[in-house]
């Protein structure tokens, strides 16, 4: 609104001073071409200025920045002309044309100098001796959604309890990844893709969190960079903190020193502890990979490895817990029935099995 204001003034500026220009020539014709050649001059500035890339933020500080370093560039664009026109037409010295031309190229530098800044702002750093005024995030520092937290779906539960009291950016370039998945002809992909849209929609009608979508850009980024490279860089640009379930994303940021929320690291922050020695209660529900084992889940989904269960499949077993495994991709708990003898091909080594993808996320 604040930029539609600045064009719409520039506009009737440069009209104003095209026909008071015009009163020193006879006849409405002079006038009222001054006017129109105004006008043009002024669409074709904004139109310019519409078609650069342009910021979402604007301040009035920025508006005084630009102002004053327009009419100083007004300025000295003014005592050039005065040198040329006293060496080759000292005749127009002093007229209100020459005034008119002065004032013309002043409003014009000022809205250059206005609109840069304020759609600049955020970038610009004013360095004076010893001391540095940059941009600095106040209050809680965002949080940047990653597409695989959004098809994931349990940030949605997550805002429900009221624990996310800081903003949830979804950043442009995501919603057209989710787009594209769900426009995939893989069934698997499109189905993945239409449950992360109806994650973001039901976020998006949550009135207990804020949620942006971010159409900042990034220069230094080129436009066929992947996804995750654009979240961290969009991460550092506003000081934001990324939130994904996605291993690869989760290092490459800590490399690149940008704070990162892993939704498996919170879920499994929140699970029970089970000690070594403990006993549990669990359904064997199918064979490990080795010999004798069998596998069995909590209600949380934890995974649980049992020995000497494989033919105890579909019955309810009480375990000792001998260890317990913890990663980034879940947890897994390994045990052996109360009073059964170790297996000597076993162990939380050897016996690990594979998660799937399922297994993975809880």
């Amino acid at each position: 609104m604040l930029l539609w204001s600045l064009r719409a003034l520039l506009v009737l500026v440069l009209a104003g001073i095209a026909y008071t220009v015009g009163d020193d020539f006879s006849g409405n014709a002079a006038r009222y071409g001054f006017v129109l050649a105004a006008l043009g001059v002024a669409c074709v500035l904004i139109g310019v200025d519409l078609f650069l890339p342009r910021k979402s933020l604007a301040a009035l500080s920025g508006a005084f920045l630009g102002l004053v370093v327009g009419m100083v560039a007004a300025w000295g664009f003014g005592l050039v002309i005065d040198l040329l026109v006293k060496s080759s037409a000292p005749g127009l010295v002093g007229t209100s044309i020459l005034g008119a031309i002065k004032l013309m190229i002043g409003v014009v530098c000022c809205y250059l100098t206005i609109s840069f800044v304020l759609q600049t702002k955020d970038d610009i750093r004013f360095v004076i001796p010893y001391v540095e005024f940059a941009k600095q995030t106040r209050g809680n520092r965002p949080l940047v959604l990653d597409t695989s937290v959004i098809i994931d779906g349990r940030i949605a539960d997550i805002c429900d309890t009221r624990i996310i009291d800081s903003p949830l950016i979804i950043p442009r370039f995501v919603l057209q990844e989710l787009q594209a998945i769900a426009d995939s002809s893989d069934k698997l992909k499109r189905n993945r893709g239409r449950r992360g849209l109806d994650m973001l929609n039901k976020l998006q009608t949550n009135d207990k969190i804020e949620i942006k979508i971010s159409d900042t850009r990034l220069p230094a980024i080129e436009q066929n960079s992947d996804v995750d490279q654009k979240l961290v860089e969009l991460a550092k640009k506003i000081e934001g903190r990324v939130v994904t379930n996605d291993y690869n994303l989760n290092k490459i940021a800590q490399l690149r020193g940008v704070d990162v929320i892993n939704i498996n690291d919170m879920a499994n922050a929140l699970k029970p502890v089970v000690l070594p020695g403990e006993t549990i209660r669990v359904k064997i529900i199918k064979p490990g990979e080795e010999v004798g084992q069998g596998v069995g889940y909590l209600e949380d989904g934890t995974m649980i490895v049992a020995e000497n269960c494989r033919d105890r499949i579909n019955e309810e077993v009480t375990l000792s817990v001998t260890s317990v495994l913890q990663t980034s991709a879940g947890r897994m708990i390994f045990g052996r029935p109360e009073g059964s003898p170790p297996h000597n091909h076993g162990g939380p080594r050897r016996s690990r099995p594979r998660m799937s993808g399922a297994e993975h996320r809880s």
